[in-house]
């Protein structure tokens, strides 16, 4: 398994942060290849979200489904399709109004179906594995930037 993991700290309590990691679906606004997320649940463990990707010449739709909850410290969710991936969000306080903010990201890049995608004729899914495993680093770090950026305003 391959890991991302990035982590910050942001300058407000580890409820509102929560709060905020738990609306799932603002998300597209932060990433530059995910373009649409829908949510199929509360946001509660069990509930599932359809996210839509784009990259060069590629377009996919993942399917999450968040796995367990401990408010306010941690959101744990899974890839249900496709390929072998989890993640987790870490809410932990530093000080009274400082809070770190971990997402952590484990997935299997060989476990990725072939037919998961609609390949370009010449194109194997090897070369779009190793293409896309910095992207997955770059977009975690943006994701995670914007947020903070977002939440303090």
């Amino acid at each position: 398994m391959d890991t991302v993991e990035v982590s910050t700290e942001v300058h407000l309590p580890p409820e509102e942060v929560y709060e905020f990691l738990l609306d799932f679906p603002r998300y597209a606004r932060y990433s530059e290849h995910l373009t649409d997320v829908r949510q199929f649940g509360d946001g509660m463990p069990g509930t599932e979200y359809e996210l839509d990707f784009e990259w060069w010449k590629l377009s996919y739709t993942a399917r999450s489904r968040v796995t367990d909850v401990e408010p306010p410290a941690r959101i744990d969710w899974r890839i249900i399709k496709d390929i072998d991936a989890a993640g987790r969000w870490h809410v932990e306080p530093v000080d009274d109004d400082t809070t770190r903010v971990r997402m952590v990201v484990e997935y299997a890049p060989d476990s990725a179906e072939a037919d998961a995608l609609d390949l370009p004729r010449f194109v194997s899914l090897e070369w779009v594995v190793e293409k896309v495993k910095p992207k997955v680093r770059a977009e975690a770090e943006r994701v995670v930037r914007r947020i903070v950026a977002d939440l303090e305003g």
